[in-house]
């Protein structure tokens, strides 16, 4: 069973049972109101001939009533009984006057009845069963003075006529809660629907994903309830499927496209290495030094597949000032230039200092690779504007503004003095990833007085938000 089915039939199943109790309470209700009214009504019957025969005259002498006969005989005629109601008198043990407007049944021709009620001498009711169904009654004695025979009224309400009209309001009500449950099982089925439709379509994505390899499909879900908050989930999920894809294809990409020159290499020269022994050390050394470029294209490749996974900074506090000094530091072995700080940043941030100083050291490098010894090297930080800037900027030849972009691109190599350095051209691709895992970027600018200032920017806010 779907789960479209399975939440209409639940809401079915609740929305029904409400329904029956409803109705059951409300038939209770009704029959315990039909009781008090039918009691009330009897009572007030018996009361009002009472008030009547306390003051019951006689029409052609104006005394008061003398005979038992003519007292209820004036109250029948007087009194009309209700809709499925019937009165009628009894005198001296015998059926005596009924109500001139024709009852609903004939209780006075019943002579075991007449006779069982004229024994009464205390008001008192119950009920019978009759052809028209059971019926309520009231006998109340009456007594005149003058007249030594007994009199009898009897007052009966057709009980089952009243229920049965409490039974056809129950079978409409019935009847209008079952078209109610059939409308509610269509709507919700409707509603059902549409509340699951993004649900079956993250189903079909994911399906259609796992027969293929197109992660770009996305779901567009408005609104702010659970659902939208899965369908944003999923989206958020398949993003970081999709660029762990992304990942692996360009580290697979890389790789092949780095790693296949040196084997070959490795491959040419192990084939034609001969037996003497000075061309065996050649070629060793030849091999190793082909090994070493491999490994370092390999840890390269391995820095920018971690950088766009979770987990590639350890946020700390650094100090920003201590950061630029230590990086000056250690760049002074890395060849003989005029070292410098430019401006330190007296400021304290959640970061990954590990990286920053890689970042830092890679672009020093590529600096010490663009210059000769008597160039100026300098670094320096800053914050401005919510930022925090760290630069190093060299008296080189600058970087031509139509490469500015494509050098920090993988496995660019940038124009200059160092035509001949042999790396792989990731160095400066490791600079932006490291700078846009902060939250920031990288780029580079003309440094006064001629050569390049590339600016490692990262914004204060994603810093802390990142801690």
């Amino acid at each position: 069973m779907s789960a479209r089915a399975r939440i209409v039939g639940w809401m079915l199943a609740v929305v029904g049972l409400a329904l029956a109790v409803s109705i059951f309470a409300t038939w209770t209700i009704l029959l315990a109101r039909l009781d008090d009214r039918t009691n009330l009504e009897l009572s007030n019957e018996a009361e009002k001939l009472r008030r009547y025969a306390a003051t019951a005259r006689d029409p052609r002498t104006g005394r008061t009533v003398s005979d038992v006969g003519e007292l209820l005989t004036g109250y029948l005629a007087l009194n009309a009984p209700d809709r499925w109601e019937t009165f009628f008198s009894i005198v001296d043990g015998k059926a005596h006057k009924i109500t001139a407007i024709p009852p609903p049944v004939r209780l006075d021709i019943d002579d075991t009845l007449v006779a069982r009620l004229a024994t009464a001498t205390t008001p008192g009711g119950g009920e019978i069963e009759s052809p028209k169904g059971t019926v309520h009654y009231a006998v109340i004695p009456v007594t005149v003075k003058a007249d030594p025979r007994p009199g009898h009224f009897v007052v009966a309400i057709l009980y089952d006529r009243h229920r049965d009209e409490i039974v056809d309001a129950m079978r409409v009500l019935g009847l209008s809660a079952l078209a109610a449950l059939g409308l509610a099982g269509a709507a919700g089925w409707f509603v059902a629907g549409r509340v699951l439709a993004p649900v079956r379509l993250i189903g079909q994505t994911a399906e259609q994903i796992s027969d293929s390899t197109d992660l770009t499909r996305r779901l567009d879900v408005p609104g702010d309830d659970d659902v939208a908050a899965l369908a944003a989930t999923f989206n958020h999920m398949l993003d970081r499927l999709e660029n762990a894809f992304v990942v692996q294809r360009h580290f697979m990409d890389d790789a092949g496209h780095e790693l296949r020159t040196p084997i070959t290499v490795i491959r040419g020269h192990l084939e034609l290495m001969g037996d003497d022994p000075r061309e065996r050390a050649e070629t060793l050394a030849l091999v190793t030094d082909e090994l070493d470029r491999m490994n370092r294209i390999v840890e390269d490749l391995l820095t920018l597949a971690r950088a766009e996974q979770p987990g590639f900074l350890d946020i700390h506090d650094v100090e920003v000032a201590d950061l630029t000094v230590s990086v000056v530091a250690k760049a002074r072995a890395l060849g003989t230039r005029r070292w410098r700080v430019d401006e330190v940043a007296e400021a304290r941030v959640p970061a990954d200092r590990q990286r920053l100083t890689q970042a830092l050291m890679q672009l020093v490098a590529n600096a010490v690779r663009h210059t000769t010894d008597d160039d100026l090297i300098a670094v320096g930080s800053a914050v401005r504007d919510g930022w925090v800037e760290l630069w190093v900027r060299d008296s080189g030849p600058g970087v031509a503004p139509a490469e500015r972009e494509r050098i920090f691109g993988r496995f660019v190599r940038g124009a200059g003095r160092a035509v001949n350095y042999e790396g792989a051209g990731l160095g400066l691709a490791i600079v932006r990833s490291i700078a846009e895992a902060h939250g920031g970027n990288v780029k580079v600018t003309e440094a006064q007085g001629g050569g390049a200032r590339f600016v490692m920017s990262i914004p204060l806010w994603e810093l802390w938000r990142l801690g």
